[in-house]
């Protein structure tokens, strides 16, 4: 029987990266419909009762006419879509989370939804050492300073030097897939490395590498903290301006992971009065960032727009992880990734 899949990529995932990736994976004859969303050109936003969705409903459900399966990155599974589309059984998002899709509503509709973590684990680990790098050694300051046609020799002055990874303490607030890898780079480089996430017993093979400790002892020993916790409601701003003041003077604070974590406000004021040598962020509490922003204008903070994950691997790796879960599907077996198990039990209609 020849399966219908929707390929709904974007200019990142692309459609013949899920595609290959099927042909790959998935057994039987697919028969694919393609649909290319905007993302990244255009932002992606909140789209009816999701967010960070791209594409509108009305494509998503006239693509859908008679698919079984969808795979996508950012498609906006909603309510409406769900209703519209009664030969859906599985959605595919190749995210680290299913943001875009209301799960519930998916559950009572039979639609099982799948996601990938893990995808970009790789490419933010060595974003994130990237950012720890220029700040501790002012590498865009710097740059910045020769193209302007100056040369900041008096950056050699002891107080405003920065310190070397080898021997330094760094602390990683959360430990999954990124900040593990995190914590592998940084011992390699001779850093000692402290890890907190209440939701580790252990460390496991990290143990040789890492110690786990409480958030408090975390910032009051180390030198740089990079944040690798999920967006939850325990986590939002976990780190403000008394966590901050916790830290070390002369240290530095990095965020790749979300914007709701830290109190920017809080970083700022702590760079600019020189409690925090250098801040550096990829993710932000409004993306873009405003105009006018502070984060744009203190000096020694380092701002990247979200890029973190982009990797030619991680849109593989996105596209992989998902058709595996298709393949399984397909087969009858039970899925690796499924963020809602219980559509598994709903009567599909005949």
């Amino acid at each position: 029987m020849t399966t219908r899949v929707l390929a709904a990529g974007d200019l990142f995932v692309r459609n013949r990266l899920f595609i290959d990736a099927l042909r790959a994976a998935a057994p039987g004859d697919l028969e694919f419909a393609e649909l290319t969303l905007p993302w990244p050109v255009e932002p992606f936003g909140r789209v009816a009762e999701v967010d960070e969705a791209s594409g509108t409903e009305e494509r998503l459900i006239e693509a859908l006419r008679g698919a079984r399966i969808c795979v996508t990155q950012m498609a906006p599974l909603t309510r409406r879509v769900l209703e519209a589309c009664p030969d859906l059984e599985l959605f595919g998002i190749s995210r680290g989370g299913p943001v875009n899709a209301n799960l519930e509503a998916a559950t009572e509709h039979g639609v099982a939804v799948c996601y990938a973590p893990g995808r970009n684990a790789g490419a933010t680990a060595e974003h994130t050492l990237g950012l720890i790098l220029a700040a501790v050694r002012r590498i865009p300051q710097t740059h910045a300073d020769l193209v302007a046609g100056q040369w900041r020799g008096d950056y050699y002055r002891y107080e405003d030097v920065g310190v070397e990874l080898l021997g330094s303490t760094v602390g990683l607030v959360g430990c999954g897939a990124v900040g593990r890898r995190v914590a592998r780079m940084l011992a390699a480089l001779g850093a000692k490395v402290l890890v907190h996430d209440p939701y580790l017993d252990g460390l496991g093979d990290l143990a040789d590498v890492a110690e786990l400790v409480s958030l408090e002892e975390l910032l009051a020993r180390a030198q740089i903290v990079s944040l690798h916790a999920r967006a939850t409601p325990q986590t939002t701003g976990m780190i403000g301006a008394a966590q901050i003041a916790a830290m070390a003077p002369g240290s530095i604070i990095v965020n790749c992971a979300r914007g709701s974590l830290l109190d920017y406000e809080a970083a700022c004021d702590a760079v600019e009065s020189g409690h925090l040598f250098a801040a550096a962020f990829d993710v932000f509490p409004e993306e873009p960032i405003p105009a006018g922003s502070r984060l744009l204008t203190t000096p020694n903070v380092i701002v990247t727009p979200h890029l973190a994950g982009a990797s030619k691997q991680t849109a593989a790796n996105a596209a992989r992880i998902i058709a595996e879960d298709v393949g399984r599907h397909l087969r009858g077996e039970p899925l690796l990734h499924c963020a809602n198990p219980g559509a598994l039990t709903v009567p599909r209609p005949a």
